[in-house]
């Protein structure tokens, strides 16, 4: 393909994107292939010679919708949701055609300036007070993982990067049983080990118990590991369990504990002040991560990462040789050295777009309106012979189950059977919910946060839900 092409066949994707997203709710939420069935319509060995633009487009529309899930279909209800609202999506191609590498201020003076700034007025958005400055990684994986790294780095005195962890003091993490995978996973990369993260159990409410925390740390200390942080969970992704997390970090606080507040989806609600309580204490935590990617409507992947001490990240992250340094600018921002990664995307873009296209009250309302459409929709639910809430809504998220009266009440039968339930739910093909483990019983999970749903989504939602339930039965 020459240059001088490229306007007309933007110009095709263009118009092949607009009808997508015109007709997406005709297709099936999930993809309905079967696994290898879309390998084996490519190749096995790359082309020598290059081909034309219309036979490569003529393959795409063929073969690849069919085999995606729709995640901007309005009726996903699965996992969280990616969205990709049309102003941000815009903005992507725009930083997708300059293809810019914004890894310093100096590769890339406005993708840093409009980062700063825009990582402040999502500061604003959700009520953090001034001192937080931030950045934007590309998931919350990523900014946990920096979150770990820094703990690691302050509870060894800054020697863990220059003389490895041999001959260290074994250091603990803590985090409830309810936290996500990827506390793990930074446990992991960051050479701690999956044994040091210590799993703190749960109340009634969902929320670690502060008691037992607190002498977790007493008794590691008494039996010579180091602690070194909490990891303090807003919103999990099971059922949208929550700590308390002005005590956990009043208790880190005392301790001398690193803390950091993993709210990936919870976090852009707190642009709605009536759900703050939710965070309260927030203002508390040394870091704190939320998702734009997820509720917001930026397009993936974007999360943002505050930090009350921008200096201990850049500390713990910050290498600098010779071809990296910036001279004769004074006070400017390196974006590379608050992330593990060197290479940058210009994030802030599509953030700049989406903020100035749609405003936070149009942004809140969405925001009430899934919340209030999902509490609508358990309420159905619990009024519906045959099916149990099994975890109220929390924001816009909560868990069910079918327990048919004629059914067993074996626990095992009924795992199976709401296993079938989700199964052809999917294969239906006009909703997609995902399930998961509630403290042993397998349950279906209800997250309304797609940026075009609708309340008339919400209602056929109940109904596949209870028809494909009564099919089963």
């Amino acid at each position: 393909m020459k240059k001088s092409e490229f306007g007309r066949w933007s110009r095709v994707a263009a118009e092949w994107s607009e009808k997508y997203l015109a007709d997406i709710e005709q297709l099936p939420v999930r993809a309905q292939t079967s696994p290898g069935e879309i390998a084996d319509q490519i190749p096995l060995s790359p082309p020598e010679s290059g081909e034309t633009m219309e036979s490569i487009m003529d393959d795409f529309a063929r073969i690849v919708p069919e085999g995606m899930t729709h995640w901007q279909h309005p009726r996903f209800f699965a996992y969280f949701p990616s969205n990709a609202a049309p102003a941000s999506m815009i903005a992507e191609q725009l930083a997708g055609a300059m293809a810019a590498q914004c890894m310093l201020w100096q590769t890339s003076p406005a993708a840093t300036e409009i980062e700063v700034r825009m990582v402040d007025w999502l500061r604003q958005a959700v009520g953090l007070p001034e001192e937080f400055k931030g950045s934007f990684q590309d998931t919350a994986s990523s900014a946990t993982l920096c979150a770990v790294l820094t703990m690691r780095e302050i509870a060894l005195d800054w020697q863990g990067n220059q003389k490895g962890l041999s001959q260290q003091p074994t250091l603990r993490v803590y985090a409830s049983t309810r936290t996500h995978s990827s506390i793990d996973k930074a446990m992991w990369v960051a050479g701690l080990g999956q044994e040091n993260l210590v799993k703190i159990e749960t109340g009634e409410d969902f929320a670690m118990d502060i008691a037992a925390l607190a002498n977790a740390i007493r008794t590691d200390r008494e039996n010579g590991m180091v602690p070194a942080g909490i990891i303090i969970c807003v919103g999990g992704t099971s059922m949208g369990a929550t700590d308390n997390v002005r005590e956990a970090c009043e208790l880190a606080k005392a301790e001398g504990l690193y803390t950091h507040v993993d709210a990936a989806w919870a976090g852009s609600a707190m642009i709605c002040p009536e759900y703050r309580q939710l965070w309260d204490g927030a203002d508390l935590a040394d870091s704190i991560v939320f998702n734009p990617h997820k509720w917001l409507g930026v397009s993936f992947e974007c999360s943002a990462h505050f930090v009350r001490d921008p200096e201990s990240l850049v500390r713990t992250l910050a290498i600098q040789p010779e071809y990296l340094k910036t001279y004769g600018r004074d006070g400017i921002i390196n974006f590379s050295e608050w992330s593990i990664q060197l290479g940058r995307r210009f994030r802030a873009l599509k953030v700049w777009f989406l903020l100035r296209a749609y405003g936070l009250e149009g942004l809140r309302t969405m925001i009430r309106n899934h919340v209030t459409w999902s509490k609508e929709l358990c309420e159905q639910l619990k009024e519906t012979p045959d099916f149990e809430i099994t975890t109220e809504p929390i924001l816009s998220l909560f868990t069910f189950r079918y327990v048919p009266e004629s059914s067993s009440r074996d626990e095992e039968d009924l795992n199976r059977l709401n296993l079938q339930l989700v199964d052809a739910i999917n294969d239906d093909g006009r909703i997609y919910l995902t399930q998961t483990n509630h403290d042993g019983k397998l349950v279906l999970r209800f997250m309304c946060g797609q940026f075009d749903t609708t309340e008339e989504d919400v209602a056929v939602a109940f109904e596949v839900i209870t028809s494909v339930a009564k099919k089963l039965a």
